[in-house]
């Protein structure tokens, strides 16, 4: 019990934080965060397919798949706003 209240504790100080930093983000560095920010769900991704395993409890495997499509979800997107922002810096043709 003990351990789980640890971990519930790490998460929402966890959120607390990540949305603070993420508010205060001026504009201008937001492109260069992102892609920061898909390389960190690229360690993600490996984790998640790593804990897929079939030798898991059936709820860890059921959660690491979820973990897999989350972070494929949040790698592609992260992806496509990056070179849609990247876009706007090009000049015209």
């Amino acid at each position: 019990m003990d351990a789980l209240v640890a971990a519930v504790t790490v998460f929402v100080l966890a959120v607390f934080i990540g949305f603070e930093i993420i508010t205060k983000v001026p504009p201008t560095l937001h492109t260069p965060l992102m892609s920061g920010s898909n390389a960190i769900s690229g360690i993600t991704l490996i984790g998640a397919v790593i804990s897929t395993r079939v030798d898991n409890p059936k709820l860890a495997t059921i959660l690491g798949v979820a973990a897999v499509a989350f972070a494929m979800i949040n790698v592609v997107g992260g992806y496509l706003v990056t070179h849609r922002m990247l876009g706007m810096f090009k000049g015209k043709r």
